[in-house]
């Protein structure tokens, strides 16, 4: 886990909170879709996308993104990350879709049908909003 994040922050960011996720389309234009996330034992960002998706297209171009995790109980609680892509990969055995399925359902992702994609980001900066930087 970085060193730079406050253990209340990663305490937050492992909890399966809601999250929005924002790229930028070719002319600069923000993009914004909810997603899940996990936040990996080395800190990086992990999210997972259908392999068809525009946004994939997006990260491919800029591998910069936004992520606003907000407190499944209290939005007005959140925190932004500046995200930038370290890679991306094919999930050819579905094991990170199902990671984050089991985070936020409790059971495996249902459509095995359509081919999905791992991105994993190293996270730039952030910006917490009535969360405690304090450990």
């Amino acid at each position: 886990m970085p060193s730079d994040l406050p253990v209340s922050l990663q305490r937050f960011l492992e909890k399966p909170n809601p999250a929005v996720m924002a790229t930028t389309t070719k002319d600069g234009r923000p993009v914004t879709v909810a997603t899940w996330y996990l936040l990996e034992p080395d800190g990086r960002i992990l999210v997972n996308l259908d392999a068809e998706r525009v946004r994939l297209r997006h990260l491919r171009r800029d591998p910069r993104f936004a992520l606003d995790v907000l407190d499944a109980g209290n939005w007005y609680t959140h925190v932004a990350l500046r995200l930038d892509v370290a890679e991306i990969v094919d999930d050819t055995h579905m094991a990170d879709i199902d990671a984050l399925s089991e985070h936020y359902v409790g059971s495996p992702y249902d459509n095995r049908t359509r081919p999905r994609v791992s991105v994993r980001a190293s996270i730039a900066d952030w910006m917490g909003w009535n969360t405690s930087p304090e450990d």
